[in-house]
């Protein structure tokens, strides 16, 4: 069997993901087993995610894949290089996986090797230090170095899936050399587009979503039948919005000390005054992520600052689970296929392989402080499931808003086979 990992949001599961599982089906010749790693509740942008992390990844087997795994919090809610890392040393402690498949805007992988090359040469970081520590944003100082040095288009170093290309392939040089890359080019509309349409991205479909009155017949062209049969049943009452997390932002913020406040991860070099300034002045969170925005932090670093606040994540934390990458194998979601992966990573992982979260940390064990690695990383997993529930509309039913990590099990999805 040929392993093929992905890494993924699925925020939700739309065309242009069942796209990339029939293009990974064609390159295979059928013979492929695919595995997900998924983010969980809350995405790399720092959104809660539309559906709960088990609905989720049941759409993703419905959609052809055999097994999704989650990536923890803690790499999940992170930048594209420790989002890519933690996908990538995951797939990597399995123990079983071949090939790492994923998309780009751009149709030719040589050049974004070349720039996973440019970026790790020590003239490069040497260079990227220097602009960082002159106040430069990482994004703008590394295309203008990258440019400078190998002539690489600035477009391609702009391309949001170019950009996780390539931190993808950074990853794999330094920490998955036997795993093989698998380019395949995104089709359809860009990652920032907001048509809907066969091949909509997952930002028009969200964007579609806030809206009081969604135009559902666009969206089904957008959709695979089950995850629109998913969404029309969850909405609105299921659907989640992280503008609901605007008033608990505010309250934590109340009762936290300013030595507190400058531990959570992200909120270093003075970003902590500026967010008590910028929540002085904000009625909504939309307002106060607009008004923290600068040169140097852009929207996507502010938003992450949230869950990362709400759950205190320390800076420490952090930085510990960048050195030892995740410490455990998530199961969310797998097929019959899946289950016979299960026992081949059962056999090969580095991982401890966790499907029961009670057996590695309970609820009582969560409050204590001297909690293990493995354990303090699963906690905020689950605390970060049960923050998600919080921004969930007041209509949701009993069972969404105390849905767990500690009472939910993997869901096991009977498909004969794949088309």
């Amino acid at each position: 069997m040929h392993v093929v990992g992905v890494i993924a949001e699925y925020n939700p599961f739309h065309q242009g993901h069942a796209y990339q599982f029939r293009a990974i089906r064609e390159r295979f010749h059928d013979e492929a087993a695919i595995v997900a790693v998924m983010s969980g509740s809350f995405t790399q942008r720092g959104e809660a995610a539309v559906l709960d992390k088990w609905r989720r990844a049941d759409l993703a087997v419905r959609g052809g894949c055999q097994l999704v795994l989650e990536l923890p919090f803690l790499f999940a809610c992170r930048s594209a290089q420790d989002f890519a890392r933690g996908g990538v040393r995951l797939l990597q402690g399995l123990g079983c996986v071949d090939t790492l498949a994923f998309g780009a805007e751009s149709p030719d992988l040589a050049p974004l090797m070349e720039a996973a090359c440019a970026i790790d040469a020590p003239e490069t970081q040497a260079a990227l230090h220097e602009a960082l520590r002159a106040g430069a944003s990482y994004a703008k100082a590394l295309t203008a170095i990258l440019q400078e040095a190998s002539g690489l288009a600035a477009n391609l170093l702009r391309q949001p899936n170019n950009i996780l290309a390539i931190e993808y392939l950074r990853a794999i040089r330094v920490y998955a050399q036997g795993i093989e890359p698998l380019l395949i080019e995104r089709r359809g509309a860009g990652y920032h587009e907001a048509s809907l349409g066969p091949l909509a991205s997952a930002s028009a479909i969200r964007g579609e979503l806030a809206k009081a009155q969604p135009d559902f017949a666009s969206l089904r062209d957008s959709l695979p039948e089950a995850t629109y049969t998913a969404i029309r049943a969850a909405f609105p009452a299921e659907i989640a919005s992280t503008e609901r997390l605007f008033h608990p932002l505010l309250t934590r913020l109340l009762t936290m000390q300013g030595c507190e406040l400058e531990a959570i991860f992200g909120l270093q070099e003075g970003l902590a005054n500026r967010l008590l300034a910028k929540s002085r002045q904000s009625q909504t969170l939309q307002e106060l992520i607009a008004g923290m925005v600068t040169s140097r932090y852009p929207a996507s670093r502010i938003s992450r600052i949230v869950p990362h606040l709400l759950l205190g994540t320390g800076e420490h934390a952090a930085r510990e689970a960048a050195e030892t990458g995740p410490l455990y194998t998530r199961v969310l979601a797998f097929d019959e296929v899946g289950r016979e992966l299960l026992h081949t990573i059962k056999e090969r992982s580095t991982l401890p392989l966790i499907t029961k979260v009670s057996a590695a940390l309970n609820s009582r064990e969560r409050l204590e402080c001297d909690l293990s690695p493995l354990q303090a990383m699963l906690a905020l997993d689950t605390r970060a499931t049960e923050l998600r529930a919080l921004s969930l509309p007041d209509s949701a039913p009993l069972a969404a808003l105390h849905q767990t990590d500690f009472i939910t099990s993997p869901h096991f999805i009977r498909i004969a086979h794949h088309a």
